[in-house]
């Protein structure tokens, strides 16, 4: 670009630079641009140059980051120029100024077109670069398959064919769904033979991308990809500009060999044998050399060729050459190649046969646990995490315990994490493993999280054996002069429970127990002194004989807390200070606590779920999914027994929603955690028995949707205030292909307004996306708004649709009114006219009377107990939210001899809410629907005659 011609753009740019500060560049850019909005205007008057020289200035304002709003026209129109030098700026500021959804670009889709399909190579590279920068969808309908002939074009030179190739791969990125590949595979097979490397090199570029969608469809690629990388790693016939460093087109054997990991195993014994040559000779050519850019290039090789040998699952002599190579580079002192083969080798524990090997390098690799690199430290505490097993437990374990009392504070909680996580795991014998954690709580208690020590508690009480041996530990770590809080509590549980089994041994005593203990209570916080209370009463009730100066201390320190601030630790004085004073009789009610059912650990199932997720993906393709995956990463929480929760069907007429449930091993079911998105219509598997759930939920809900892999995982975060809510959908996806033409649209009904963001159409592997969606509610109903989405899973277009919990009881919310205020409410909606809706509802699930009440106040309505003559009855009030917020009176007259039938009354100011909310109550109490009963209840109690006050008031209105 020749601008030095243009004296006018040099004299600007040179005064915005001379500038003192941002003020005066300020005024100096809007001068500029008022100047050229003037020009502009009298558009038949400029030249050529005048018009190339103001459209450059406008292009050099907004790479300031000033706002350019004008203009785009003549930029647009330079792109239809015939000359060079003018349709070169249209081309190169058009691209830099307009997004895809750009209304001008329309007017130059033809001109672009003409460009790409002219003769003219210089007007054709133009084209292909601002359509591959900008890569609208409109652009790709229109251009593909223009561009997809330049690219098979035998008459093109080989810069328009590698321009073509690249400006592909970015319309197809873009906009897949509208890009046409069908029958590519063959093009793509006959473009791998291609002679030039440029050309060849983008054109693995684009086979990378259609095979990460549809590998099954480029099988006859994979011998082509294989002699590429014969002729590469032979050095035959490869242009010196493409050789860099000596090493020949690394970015070319990098990217054929990624290509060749999105395909399952080779059965071709003669491709297997030529690819493995390959292999074996880019893993005895690697040697770290000085030259950084020689190193990095040959690394890259390196490294991807040790992914796609693991993802080949290679003979174990090449598995054990490739950790003997990794071993070599953790060795070295630049830290970039050992951090590499940290990864690299942590990657290689998801192969079987290599533990072993990888094994015979554990002292380097507890060396590089005090790197001073903290990502090299990490990479570290993840190789040991992972290469740990019951051979290796106590030495990896002690290291990591060793290694906790100079670690970063960065990464002391994930060190604690797993270094508690391997004792339990391997641990050879239970008290090595209380042994762990206590060390653990001592050296790092600020960063031992409470699920460690709980599950110590566990596993203590659970074995009678071990509640000795852990009761001495933790009386011999709180004697100690500084003791963290986190051991402070352990040890008071532990104490309180089982100091007894310890009364014979020194310094053991009851008395000197609660000595050692209460010699921290004025130290702790509010939470552990609670805890500490319940270990006094138990040693002292514990004793077998009872000590009166331990007695007289515990009682003082019960009657000083009584008057706690807090109200826990208050209550718990109190009751043990009554407790203790009837004595020995109340040893069975402190009695020890009872053993814990088995259940798995919380950080095994954190690991196990981990390991799991990991084992169904090769560690090459996780590694792509987390480079192409922008979207936030989702876990794939599979149950224990390996079996997902079916999701049962909600029929449009019924609001309970039914949780999925699980067999278990002892042949009954547990329930599965609940999802508050069900399937509309009903699934194409058999849905097992369901429990239902009482009440909707606004914490985040997860549904898988797909019925066999289980694709598709969506949920949902809302807040709520007024007649207004705020929803988060999350669209995650499960698979490791990307989902396709993702289409996801909410219906809402006729009395709600629905605000929602777009969609992306594409859902990378194994990533999350977000949509919020705005809520308003409008008038009073029932309905409830609809999911309808819809993907391409690659092999067939799946839609569904979920009923989304924005349900009338969000809109609710509890009203507390005076007695005498909800009286005269009440006698004014009585009329006239009667605002009273009421019904005999037959068929209610048979609550006691406090459930009910719970359940009503589930609903966001205010329980207003005594303000009803009958004791049997229930009383409450809330406000629900619409455009014109009403207040809502609602009572509910149960019968003690029949709980399957009450009379329901709700009375409103407007009676459309009444009658809404009459029903919305129904549908909860009822088992299944039924029609209007009529208005009198045999059997129904009457008010006495001689009740006082709001109950006597109310009793005289109905």
């Amino acid at each position: 670009m020749a601008l030095s011609g243009m004296r006018g753009l040099s004299v600007f740019i040179s005064d915005v630079r001379n500038c003192q500060n941002k003020e005066l560049e300020r005024a100096r850019v809007d001068k500029e641009l008022a100047n050229i909005r003037t020009k502009f205007k009298n558009d038949k008057g400029l030249t050529p140059y005048e018009k190339k020289k103001y459209v450059w200035k406008m292009l050099y304002i907004f790479m300031l980051g000033y706002d350019v709003d004008f203009g785009h026209m003549e930029a647009v129109s330079l792109i239809s120029a015939p000359k060079y030098a003018e349709k070169q700026v249209g081309y190169i500021v058009t691209s830099s100024l307009l997004n895809e959804n750009h209304d001008f670009l329309r007017l130059v889709i033809n001109t672009v077109r003409n460009d790409i399909i002219g003769r003219n190579e210089t007007f054709q590279c133009l084209a292909l670069t601002m359509v591959g920068n900008i890569g609208g969808k409109e652009f790709s309908e229109s251009l593909a398959p223009d561009v997809q002939k330049l690219l098979i074009s035998n008459s093109c030179r080989p810069l328009v064919r590698k321009k073509a190739a690249l400006c592909l791969l970015r319309l197809y990125r873009k906009n897949p769904d509208v890009v046409s590949v069908d029958g590519w595979a063959d093009r793509m097979s006959q473009l791998l033979d291609e002679r030039e490397i440029g050309v060849l090199t983008a054109v693995m570029s684009l086979l990378v991308a259609l095979v990460a969608n549809n590998p099954d469809a480029y099988w006859n690629c994979v011998s082509k990809c294989v002699r590429v990388l014969e002729r590469l790693t032979r050095s035959q016939d490869i242009p010196q500009e493409y050789t860099y460093y000596g090493i020949p087109s690394p970015w070319l054997q990098v990217k054929t060999m990624r290509v060749l990991q999105y395909f399952p195993a080779i059965d071709d014994p003669n491709i297997r044998r030529s690819l493995f040559e390959v292999l074996q000779r880019v893993l005895m050519g690697t040697d770290a050399v000085k030259n950084i850019n020689k190193n990095n290039a040959t690394h890259a090789v390196l490294f991807e060729a040790l992914a796609l040998v693991m993802h080949l699952d290679a003979e174990k002599d090449m598995m054990a050459q490739c950790v003997g190579l990794l071993g070599k580079f953790i060795a070295v002192r630049e830290p970039n190649i050992r951090y590499l083969g940290l990864e690299n080798m942590t990657r290689m524990l998801m192969v079987s046969d290599v533990q072993e090997s990888i094994k015979r390098h554990q002292v380097q690799i507890i060396t590089s646990l005090r790197d001073p690199d903290i990502s090299i430290r990490r990479r570290s505490l993840d190789l040991l995490y992972g290469m740990c097993d019951v051979t290796n437990a106590k030495d990896i374990v002690e290291e990591l315990l060793q290694y906790l009392t100079t670690a970063d504070f960065a990464i002391r909680e994930e060190l604690a994490l797993k270094a508690a996580i391997l004792a339990e795991k391997f641990a050879p014998d239970l008290s090595w493993y209380v042994d762990v954690i206590l060390q653990l709580i001592e050296k790092a208690g600020d960063f031992v999280s409470d699920d460690i020590w709980y599950r110590v508690v566990q596993f203590v009480t659970n074995n009678d054996d071990l509640q000795p041996y852990a009761a001495a530990k933790a009386r011999d770590f709180l004697d100690k002069p500084a003791v963290h809080e986190t051991m402070v509590k352990v040890a008071g549980y532990l104490l309180g429970e089982y100091s007894h089994l310890l009364s014979r041994r020194p310094g053991c005593s009851p008395k000197e127990v609660f000595s050692i203990i209460h010699d921290k209570f004025a130290t702790v916080s509010t939470p552990t002194k609670a805890i500490l209370l319940s270990a006094y009463i138990k040693i002292l009730l514990h004793s077998q004989t009872v000590d009166p100066e331990l007695q007289n201390h515990v009682l003082a320190v019960f009657r000083k807390n009584e008057t706690y601030l807090d109200a826990e630790v208050q209550q718990r004085a109190s009751e043990y200070y009554a407790l203790s004073r009837k004595g020995p009789s109340m040893v069975d009610v402190m009695a020890e606590m009872p053993k814990f059912p088995e259940r798995q650990s919380a950080l095994l199932k954190k690991a196990e779920d981990t390991e799991v997720d990991v084992a169904d993906t090769s560690a090459t393709k996780l590694r792509l999914m987390q480079l192409t995956s922008t979207a936030v990463v989702v876990a794939d929480q599979k149950p224990a027994n390996g079996v997902h929760p079916a999701l049962t069907r909600v029929p449009s007429g019924q609001r309970n929603i039914e949780a999925p449930t699980v067999p278990v091993a002892n042949g009954g079911q547990s329930p599965a955690p609940v999802d508050f998105l069900a399937i509309e219509a009903a699934p194409t598997h058999s849905a097992p028995e369901s429990s239902p759930l009482v009440g909707p939920g606004d914490s985040l809900a997860l549904a898988l949707m797909d019925n066999q892999a289980s694709t598709v995982q969506i949920g949902l975060k809302a807040e709520w205030r007024g007649n207004q809510g705020r929803i988060v959908l999350f669209l995650g996806n499960k698979h490791t292909a990307p989902l396709l033409s993702v289409k996801a649209v909410i219906l809402p009904p006729r009395h709600m307004q629905l605000l929602t963001s777009n969609v992306p159409d594409t859902i990378p592997p194994r990533a999350q996306v977000q949509c919020p969606v705005e809520v308003t509610n409008l008038s009073p109903s029932r309905e409830i708004p609809v999911l309808d989405f819809c993907y391409n899973n690659s092999s067939a277009m799946v839609s569904f649709k979920l009923r989304l919990p924005v349900i009338m009881s969000k809109f609710l919310q509890g009203a507390t009114l005076a007695p005498a205020d909800y009286i005269a409410r009440w006698k004014a909606l009585m009329g006239p006219p009667n605002k009273l809706l009421q019904e005999v509802v037959r068929g209610v699930k048979p609550l006691p009377l406090q459930e009910m009440s719970d359940l009503l106040g589930s609903l966001h309505v205010a329980i207003a107990p005594g303000y009803d003559p009958n004791v049997n009855n229930i009383v409450g009030a809330a406000t629900y939210f619409s455009e014109n917020p009403t207040l809502c009176l609602v009572r509910i007259e149960t019968d003690p001899a029949d709980r399957t039938q009450i009379r329901l009354t709700v009375g409103t100011p407007d009676t459309s809410v009444a009658l809404e909310l009459k029903e919305y109550i129904k549908e909860r109490l009822v088992d299944i629907p039924s029609g209007a009963a009529p208005t009198s209840l045999p059997g129904m109690p009457s008010p006495a005659d001689d009740l006082v006050g709001p109950a006597a008031s109310l009793a005289g209105l109905i």
